[in-house]
């Protein structure tokens, strides 16, 4: 098992930026972001392998930037132009493999 451990989180007005970091126990070919809204399912909104191709949720391409750091076993989620509709709870995670789930990291958008 991967040990992730995600923070950045917080409460930012429509608009704003926040910017998050998943340290991971070893380094991964694939991670992604996911988010899990309350009375919603979890929904991956980002992915970058270790090449740095990444993808991304129509939801929040243009808005989102997925990063990594190879050596310091770190990806990393830029949130720009943040919305109401982006409030969640925020995990990094395996793409493509089963993995235990961090405690996550709340993000509190405000209108």
């Amino acid at each position: 098992q991967v040990q992730l451990v995600e923070s950045g989180g917080g409460l930012v007005q429509a608009g704003g930026s926040l910017r998050l970091s998943c340290a991971a126990s070893w380094s991964i070919n694939t991670m992604g972001w996911y988010r899990q809204a309350p009375g919603k399912q979890r929904d991956l909104v980002a992915t970058i392998n270790r090449s740095g191709s990444t993808d991304y949720a129509d939801s929040v391409k243009g808005r989102f930037t997925i990063s990594r750091d190879n050596a310091r076993n770190t990806v990393y989620l830029q949130m720009n132009s943040l919305k109401p509709d982006d409030t969640a709870v925020y995990y990094c995670n395996l793409v493509g493999a089963k993995n235990d789930w961090g405690k996550g990291t709340l993000v509190t958008v405000s209108s």
